[in-house]
């Protein structure tokens, strides 16, 4: 577990483990609040791109890149334990790429962003994407000053995903089934299902079907990009 976002915590934990944690997120969202400043600052879009590992963030950011990267600026703000490897990825789409390595922490924090801001011309992007460490638990807990959480839930995954961690999908503004052209050859994920245990953790946000690697239903998350970035200028 990770030693820095109190996700070691656990309901038998004395009251100073809960305090050090309080105290976490107290400074978290200060910072938040300061990250969030500079994004209406510079009329940017941030977006905060959560799911658990392989569920296809980075194939979902090249495909986006490709599709809307003549009308609209991006910037990403890439988290991972270790290596620049989807950063790279992003770098040859022709878009500014800034890794952060959190070594042993389990989520991007707002400090995190806050460093990274420094080296990207906030002038010259319209959407930050900011790609979270792959996991399905703590980086809902870190506010990182963004406008809207976009939770990823992939069909190899199961659809029982937003019951089983109502954190993540409570605090996801749009939810994106990855992967869909695997529908057919898996058989057991029900789209259906995942939008049903979304609506039983109280989330009305949308919910689009898409694969990045086809193109399937890739336009509704398109013109949701289009409509939030619109509505910042």
């Amino acid at each position: 577990m990770c030693d820095t976002c109190g996700c070691n915590v656990t309901p038998a934990a004395d009251t100073h483990s809960v305090e050090v944690l309080k105290g976490l997120l107290d400074a978290n969202d200060h910072a938040a609040l300061h990250n969030r400043e500079h994004f209406e600052r510079h009329n940017v879009l941030a977006i905060n791109l959560m799911s658990s590992p392989g569920a296809g963030k980075t194939s979902l950011l090249e495909a986006t890149i490709e599709a809307l990267g003549e009308k609209l600026r991006f910037a990403v703000v890439e988290g991972d334990l270790e290596t620049e490897n989807d950063a790279e990825r992003i770098r040859k789409k022709g878009v500014p790429a800034i890794q952060i390595s959190t070594g042993s922490a389990c989520h991007l924090d707002a400090h995190m962003v806050h460093h990274a801001l420094h080296d990207l011309e906030l002038d010259d992007v319209d959407v930050l994407f900011i790609e979270n460490v792959g996991n399905l638990v703590c980086p809902a807990s870190f506010d990182l000053g963004q406008n809207a959480n976009v939770a990823l839930l992939s069909t190899p995954e199961g659809d029982d995903k937003p019951a089983k961690y109502p954190v993540m999908f409570r605090a996801a503004d749009l939810v994106l089934v990855t992967k869909s052209d695997l529908l057919e050859v898996l058989g057991d994920f029900d789209p259906d299902a995942a939008e049903a245990g979304l609506r039983q953790i109280a989330n009305p946000a949308p919910l689009y079907k898409l694969s990045a690697r086809t193109g399937e239903g890739m336009d509704g998350w398109l013109d949701w990009i289009r409509r939030e970035a619109g509505s910042r200028q």
